[in-house]
This record gives structure tokens, C-alpha cells and sequence, in this order.
């Protein structure tokens, strides 16, 4: 008797009846989520909580200069961004 398949997981693996009934149970178990995040990972912090992303557009002149000088100063563009941005707001 051949396997029904649900389709693959992102490794290439079936995903076959006896797969989704093994997660199901582990789901109806139930997940101990402190342990989740905690493998997960992820960035570090940066000052006393998770960072926010602000997006901001810049025309390609100053994308450059920025590129160039984080480069220069073999930092990411963030950082030069960051600095520059805490340097502005302690000077007004």
C-alpha cells in the first residue's frame, strides 16, 4: 500500500499521515514556550529591550556615502546610522 503524501517539508521530506498524527500529538501534549525561546535566539539586545526598525528612505548619493564610510570604518550601515542619529540628538 503506498504512503499518502501532504506534500514536503522545506528539507524535501514527505509529509505523510503518520507525520501530521506524530505533530499533532506533540501539539495536544503541548509546548513548554519559555524552552522555545530560549533556543531560538535571535539578536542581541540593544539597550535595556528588543530594538524597533525605523525605515527611512535615502536618495542613492547619501546610500553611497553611507555604504562607503560604514565600509571605510568597517561597520554596518546601521551602526554608522545609529551614531550619527545619537550625535544629532545630543547636539540640539
Amino acid at each position: 500500500m503506498t504512503k499518502r503524501v501532504h506534500g514536503h517539508t522545506k528539507s524535501g521530506k514527505p509529509v505523510t499521515d503518520e507525520m501530521v498524527e506524530s505533530l499533532a500529538a506533540e501539539a495536544e501534549r503541548g509546548y513548554d514556550v519559555d524552552e522555545i525561546v530560549r533556543r531560538r535566539g535571535g539578536r542581541p539586545l540593544m539597550g535595556s529591550a528588543a530594538a524597533g526598525v525605523e525605515s527611512v528612505r535615502l536618495d542613492p548619493e547619501l546610500s553611497e556615502a553611507l555604504r562607503a564610510r560604514a565600509e571605510e570604518e568597517g561597520r554596518t550601515n546601521s551602526d554608522v546610522i545609529r551614531d550619527a542619529l545619537r550625535r544629532y540628538l545630543r547636539a540640539s
